[in-house]
């Protein structure tokens, strides 16, 4: 850039010089006819000359005071003839005019360029009349050439010296303005920047991991593949701001108040997302926050099948340890002599259990849903609560994603027992299940205290409970598997808290009566807003 700067500057200095130097030269040279004209004439129509021509002693003085008055090299008076009267060297007095006298003789003035005595010089020549206007001599004022030159590398000095000092000026400037960009590159070059952009933009293209960056006023800066894809977004967002992307509230909210977050849960319509905020600077300037997200569905879901497999295995226990308590009893009451007694109480035992192990696989013949029932009514009896199978629970195979279908029933019941042991006993919670040719029904009801209108509203928000504790992933996990499978979710008191789900067949769809406005309690959630 400053041997640009320099090549560009030199240039236009000599240019500018060069046009400087002829046009200087051609006004000069105008200015020096010019003058010469109106010197010769003023001295030409002075009465003192025409009345002193012949005598050099009284034309003399007069001239070399008006020469050196009017700055012009000589002023020459002679005779029709030619004979000079005066010149600034006094031993050509009386010589010959050098030059042409031709027209001035004919009344004419005029101006010419020609080498006399002086050497080259601009000169004008003019007749001295009488009154009659007769021609009685002639007068001669002149400028040399080297005179017309010196003044004229004078000014193309002053141009160079111009120039000379814009040369400086933009030197100095380029160099600044280069210092300046090293250091906002940090020292680096074009083919360094260009090697790290291609590196950064392959890196952003290439990682899962979703990344964000958020200035100040909360708009977007950059956003990856990874990030568009776990966000559901599509093309440039740059410049957009966060609250227009179309994300869920409580995670425009985090990226909107700019707090610095580590491992946050946050829900979308079909994904789990685990994102980390961090505050990000240059120096004392604050860049605003960078986003990252990993897609915690995979893992959330196998985490809810471990904990269901968890929830059976502490059912197993619970009955283990209880079926322990029922055989130390019969054993006792055997050893006390009281065998019919020990019978009776055994008997009732087994067939209590068998009743329920009857009904649930009786009536749910789908074998995930069943064991869940199994495995939730072991539970909530040890908890205190009773789980019910309502009587129209009827169930085959439906063909739905498992996991999915232990998601919302799973977390449903844990939801309902909780709310159930909060409300007046006794503790009680029914389950239906129920499939026609196009629809999956699932309800859920609780004797708890209930959910009103406000909360109903709020409840498959992540982040929601009623016990206070923040944590609250259950239901909102419950509603993105309905969005996911493409359902609705009512809620409703009745008199506790009711649930219900509805999702299509993978070989029918939820028929419009069931999405009306007028079929849906409030507190219901639509396909399409369940976790809005």
């Amino acid at each position: 850039m400053l041997v640009l700067q320099t090549v560009v500057v030199g240039v236009t200095v000599a240019g500018s010089a060069l046009l400087a130097f002829s046009q200087a030269g051609d006004l000069l040279a105008e200015e020096a006819n010019s003058k010469a004209e109106a010197v010769a004439i003023s001295v030409a129509e002075s009465p003192s000359v025409l009345a002193g021509l012949g005598d050099s002693s009284v034309l003399q003085p007069y001239a070399e005071r008006v020469r050196r008055e009017t700055g012009v090299d000589f002023i020459t008076i002679m005779s029709p003839t030619g004979i000079r009267y005066t010149h600034p060297n006094p031993t050509q007095i009386g010589g010959h005019f050098l030059g042409n006298t031709t027209r001035a003789l004919k009344g004419e003035t005029f101006t010419e360029t020609y080498t006399g005595t002086l050497g080259a010089s601009v000169r004008a020549v003019t007749p001295v009349r009488d009154a009659h206007g007769t021609v009685k001599g002639l007068v001669s004022a002149g400028i040399t050439i080297d005179k017309i030159s010196m003044r004229t590398r004078g000014q193309i000095a002053g141009v160079v010296l111009i120039g000379l000092l814009g040369l400086a000026a933009g030197g100095a400037g380029t160099y600044l303005v280069g210092t300046r960009l090293r250091r906002q590159t940090h020292g680096m070059g074009p083919a360094e920047l260009s090697r790290m952009y291609e590196y950064h933009d392959a890196i952003l293209h290439a990682v899962r991991e979703g990344l964000l960056l958020v200035d100040d006023a909360g708009r977007v800066t950059l956003c990856n593949d990874g990030a568009r894809e776990l966000l559901g977004l599509h093309g440039d967002v740059s410049g957009v701001h966060v609250t227009e992307l179309g994300l869920p509230a409580s995670l425009a909210d985090l990226l909107v108040s700019g707090r610095t977050r580590t491992d946050e849960i946050h829900m979308t319509g079909e994904r789990t997302l685990v994102v980390n905020v961090a505050m990000v600077s240059s120096g004392s300037r604050s860049l605003g926050i960078a986003v990252t997200l990993r897609d915690h569905t995979e893992l959330q879901s196998l985490t809810g099948e471990l904990n269901a497999e968890r929830g059976f295995a502490d059912s197993l226990r619970a009955a283990a340890h209880e079926s322990a308590n029922r055989l130390h009893t019969v054993i006792t009451l055997v050893e006390l002599g009281r065998t019919e007694q020990a019978m009776a109480f055994a008997t009732s035992e087994i067939k209590a259990a068998q009743q329920l192990t009857d009904r649930v696989m009786g009536a749910v013949r789908e074998p995930v849903l069943a064991a869940l029932l199994l495995g939730k009514s072991a539970e909530a009896g040890e908890r205190g609560v009773e789980l019910v199978i309502s009587p129209d629970t009827e169930l085959d195979d439906i063909g739905l994603d498992d996991r999915d279908l232990v998601t919302i029933l799973g977390n449903l019941i844990d939801n309902a027992v909780d709310a159930a042991m909060a409300g007046v006993p006794p503790a009680r919670v029914e389950v239906s299940l129920r499939a026609d040719e196009t629809t999956f029904l699932i309800s859920v009801a609780d004797s708890g205290p209930g959910l009103d209108p406000v909360t109903a509203g709020e409840a498959f928000r992540r982040g929601w409970t009623t016990k206070g504790d923040g944590r609250g992933l259950g239901l909102a996990m419950v509603g993105q598997a309905v969005n996911r499978l493409g359902g609705a979710i009512d809620v409703g008191n009745g008199p506790g808290a009711v649930f219900t789900v509805r999702l299509p067949l993978p070989h029918g769809s939820l028929s419009p009566e069931s999405l009306s406005p007028e079929s849906l309690p409030h507190g219901s959630f639509p396909r399409g807003e369940v976790v809005s």
